[in-house]
């Protein structure tokens, strides 16, 4: 397996040496160990999969963007397998603050990916709209401080909805009950945006066995 220029700087960086055991993966769910090279390493056996059993998406409102990086870092390590930035009502950044980060966070991603120990790279979409991210098809679940809560039963493949700051709007709500959301609340305090979608994620992560 050769090494691109980013990979052999990356071993530079954590001074892999020549006949060291490396692990690598190729980013669509499989990982592998290896004997490192100087320019390719020779793949010896699979490893093991660390991958969620969930499928699970985080839709997360677009906030400050050093908390918005820290979410996507900590929602890849705890394996969801997308993220969604959402342009939501109350959010209060300006569109040109975040229009063309996504490289960026796609590298942060992969970064956490290779960190955690992770095979598959999540995907990151482009920032999408409220109304057309809650109007996707699966079972959606929509975290708000002042729900009352409703029963869902897990499934499978799940999308997180986590607002900003100021909460979500009663339009929001209205199109969430529309399209069909559950509706969750994470206990008695209230959290910041940046922690509710770190606690969200590993809570439903929990219930579906991805610990």
């Amino acid at each position: 397996m050769p090494l691109d220029a980013a990979e052999r700087h990356h071993a530079r960086v954590v001074r892999a040496r020549e006949g060291e055991e490396v692990e690598v993966f190729n980013g669509r769910g499989a990982g592998f160990f290896g004997v490192f090279g100087e320019n390719a390493i020779r793949i010896t056996a699979p490893a093991p999969d660390r991958e969620a059993p969930a499928a699970i998406a985080l839709a997360m409102a677009i906030i400050q963007l050093d908390k918005f990086e820290l979410v996507v870092q900590k929602a890849t390590e705890l394996g969801v397998r997308a993220i969604v930035p959402l342009v939501t009502d109350r959010v209060e950044l300006r569109a040109e603050r975040y229009r063309g980060k996504h490289d960026r966070w796609r590298k942060i991603a992969f970064e956490a990916v290779k960190q955690s120990g992770r095979t598959l790279i999540p995907t990151i979409a482009e920032p999408t709209e409220f109304r057309d991210a809650v109007a996707r098809e699966g079972a959606k679940i929509i975290f708000d401080a002042d729900a009352s809560p409703s029963t869902s039963q897990l499934s499978n493949s799940s999308t997180l909805f986590i607002g900003p700051e100021g909460g979500w709007s009663d339009e929001e709500l209205r199109l969430a009950r529309e399209h069909g959301c559950a509706f969750q609340r994470l206990g008695p305090r209230r959290l910041r945006a940046e922690t509710a979608a770190i606690v969200a994620t590993a809570i439903i992560a929990a219930r579906c066995g991805g610990f």
